[in-house]
């Protein structure tokens, strides 16, 4: 009997154990990643998200998109829902190992030069207009490039091989040549090009002392501005800021694929209009509650949190045809097929 006893009380604190942690922690957890351009909005979004879900636990993993997915890929991240800063990323990198079947493009916005009042270098650069954001943004002008391509002028950007802002930089350089038909310029711009150390934990060096322009989202841009009065940012031409979803680039990046089975060596993305998209990836171990944070996404909360932090949200997202097949039910009726 006494044996007996003892295993009956080792069950008994072993149930107890298990009812005690369950009660301290939560019952499902989310894995998001994302686009660093999209920290602002997700947390919000994730924030409310929270309320009408107390017992998720979300673990939010924001940086350059492509290093995001690669990491993925590779199994060192976990991510029940990606959203890329680019939705390419999805369509070159993840859909031909069959890591996603699905893109949903739900925000848009524009590349703009951004530079510090304060900045002797930045003087140089010939814009038209005032800065009064939103109202009124300037426009760079006649030969501005030069204010770029001066001695000791350096231009600021993320890795093209780790995040879409790195490549749509180099994009830009490249549109700045045949739009003005500057023989030479995109290697005289390419030259000045500086690549950011990829470390979230430091903080992002400022305008006008590390380096003297950057090519970036205007919702950054205009956040920034908000925060220094000496930061500006100039509108570029429309041929050159991918903005247009109408128009077709005649340029494109070529980077390392994902390195798993299945993947392609390298992978070509074409330049496109500056759109973020978002998958659930086929491995995600919590689909259900990935499917209702995308619908928060694209749905009124998102919308909201998109107006107020940028980028700004497209309404409805936007699917493919072949893709709104394969999209989850609950989805279908926050996007359209184009």
């Amino acid at each position: 009997m006494s044996g007996f006893s003892r295993t009956g009380v080792g069950v008994a604190i072993a149930i107890a154990v298990a009812i005690s942690l369950h009660a301290q922690s939560p019952r499902d957890e989310l894995h998001v990643c994302h686009a660093g351009s999209l920290l602002a909005a997700f947390t919000q979004v994730e924030d409310e998200f929270k309320k009408q879900h107390p017992t998720v636990a979300i673990t939010d993993t924001s940086g350059g998109s492509v290093d995001l997915v690669r990491r993925f890929a590779s199994g060192r991240l976990e991510c029940d829902v990606i959203a890329p800063a680019d939705h390419l990323v999805i369509d070159t990198m993840l859909k031909p190992p069959r890591l996603a079947d699905y893109t949903v493009v739900f925000a848009s916005g524009r590349m703009v030069l951004a530079y510090s009042a304060a900045d002797s270098k930045a003087s140089a650069l010939t814009v038209s207009g005032t800065f009064t954001p939103p109202a009124s943004i300037p426009m760079v002008t006649g030969k501005w490039y030069d204010a770029l391509t001066a001695p000791g002028v350096r231009i600021s950007g993320a890795h093209p091989f780790l995040d879409p802002g790195g490549y749509r930089a180099h994009m830009i350089l490249e549109l700045a040549q045949s739009h003005h038909k500057v023989p030479g310029l995109y290697n005289a711009l390419l030259q000045h090009y500086q690549i950011n150390v990829a470390d979230p934990s430091a903080t992002a060096p400022p305008l006008g002392k590390d380096f003297n322009f950057q090519f970036t989202y205007e919702h950054n841009a205009a956040r920034s501005a908000k925060s220094d009065p000496s930061y500006r940012y100039a509108a570029l031409p429309r041929d050159i800021d991918l903005s247009d979803a109408h128009t077709r680039y005649d340029v494109s990046v070529t980077i390392p694929g994902l390195g798993i089975p299945g993947a392609a060596t390298s992978v070509t993305i074409p330049a496109s209009a500056v759109e973020w998209g978002l998958t659930i990836p086929t491995n995600s171990r919590h689909r259900e509650l990935a499917i209702a944070f995308v619908a928060s996404v694209i749905g009124t909360a998102g919308r909201a949190s998109l107006s107020a932090n940028g980028p700004a949200p497209l309404v409805p997202a936007r699917v493919s045809v072949p893709d709104q097949a394969r999209l989850p039910l609950q989805l279908r009726s926050l996007t359209a097929a184009k």
